[in-house]
């Protein structure tokens, strides 16, 4: 036994790879057993002690796995990279935990929770039939993940999530549709005019994603390189609004080449803006070259209210989402402003451009690119079938007229 200072606890060794530890808060003994190396259940032992002095103590052979989870979306929610994840996603997780996990497993101690408490909630999903089979897959992935969270911390030996006997499948994902290039140059046209023109064409022939345009500074346009840099997003929480943040990884971060036509677009709202800026209306012949927009000026700021524009105030996204479908209904697309994006992944596929320029292009994982591509289309396996077909007539018509 490590004999220490009378409120420092002690650590007892009780088997190959087990510790008890022996402690008290506030005048009252606990103990806790801790499954791993000395070096493990010293550092245990001092998380307990610092939790006493904080309040936040909890006796471990009674923490409920609603106490833990708490803890752990407090701690910001970390995953097997024992990183922090984005605010946002923090929100969702704790959305997902609080109204399809806690009410059936909330009060079960974390040491006693079992597989099979979690496959009788697994059960239940499936018995009442309201939730999609995809949020289904996103709850156990939660779930996994604030358990495997708990071994890593060594709140409990082994996590339930390894015994479960049947794990909730995703279905089949909603790939989106893609539009072909005479639908697509119909749908864009069809917003001129709009307010949401200049957004259109930029997620239509950029590939960015929305809450990425939505960021969008006119420092990050280089008119002579005809470049546009993608370095920020937007980002909504319930705890801090609407508010800037870095790429959720480097790859995201990126700068890509654009054409004539969308520089030509981007270059007219520009000047939109600088006469704003400068109080001159539209058709005034003026030299806007001394005209200066703050540092931090979006390309698509939140419209002007009552003559007045705020230039570095975004756009709210889920408020570009709804207007874009209700213009693009009335254009006669049932479409979502995401498959704009994916429109444009599969138009430069089909056109022979590689799978990793396109990737590297649109901030995505090739992999999961290629997944999606061919999905999108229902003319994809006809194409396919065009491609083999020539190849095939090169081959074995001379073959069978011989």
């Amino acid at each position: 036994m490590s004999k220490r200072r009378y409120g420092e606890g002690s650590i007892e060794q009780r088997g190959e790879k087990s510790w008890r530890l022996r402690y008290r808060v506030n005048g009252a003994p606990y103990t806790a057993v801790v499954h791993g190396t000395k070096a493990d259940a010293k550092e245990r032992l001092r998380e307990l002690l610092r939790a006493g002095d904080t309040g936040e103590h909890v006796d471990p052979s009674k923490m409920t796995f609603g106490q833990w989870a708490k803890e752990w979306i407090a701690i910001g929610a970390p995953g097997r990279r024992r990183r922090k994840v984005g605010a946002r996603a923090v929100e969702r997780y704790e959305e997902l935990l609080r109204r399809h996990v806690l009410p059936t497993l909330a009060d079960i101690p974390l040491q006693r929770l079992r597989s099979t408490d979690i496959d009788k909630l697994y059960r239940k999903f499936d018995e009442e039939k309201k939730l999609a089979p995809r949020t289904q897959m996103h709850v156990h992935s939660v779930l996994s993940a604030c358990l495997g969270a708990a071994v890593r911390t060594k709140q409990i030996t082994v996590s339930p999530m390894q015994s479960v006997s049947n794990v909730p499948s995703p279905g089949e994902s909603d790939h989106g549709t893609a539009l072909e290039d005479g639908d697509l140059r119909k749908l864009v046209q069809g917003f001129r005019g709009s307010s949401l023109f200049g957004v259109v064409a930029t997620l239509a022939f950029t590939g960015a994603r929305r809450n990425e345009v939505l960021a969008l500074r006119w420092s990050d346009l280089d008119p002579a390189k005809k470049k546009l840099r993608i370095e920020r997003a937007l980002e909504e929480t319930k705890a801090h609004g609407i508010r800037f943040k870095g790429p959720k990884n480097e790859k995201h971060k990126r700068t890509i080449s654009i054409d004539d036509d969308l520089l030509a677009v981007l270059l007219n709202e520009r000047q939109k803006h600088l006469r704003l800026a400068a109080g001159i209306p539209d058709g005034a012949d003026v030299d806007l070259s001394l005209v200066r927009l703050p540092e931090d000026a979006l390309m698509f700021p939140n419209p002007p209210e009552a003559g007045a524009i705020s230039f570095t105030m975004p756009r709210h996204p889920r408020a570009v989402t709804k207007e874009f479908r209700r213009k693009a209904a009335k254009l006669g697309f049932k479409i979502r402003l995401h498959d704009l994006r994916g429109t444009h992944e599969t138009i430069l596929l089909d056109h022979g451009v590689p799978v990793k320029v396109v990737a590297e292009r649109c901030g995505h994982d090739p992999a999961v690119l290629l997944r999606n591509y061919a999905k999108r289309r229902d003319s994809a396996d006809d194409q396919a079938a065009a491609v083999i077909g020539a190849l095939s007539k090169s081959i074995l018509g001379g073959a069978l007229g011989g």
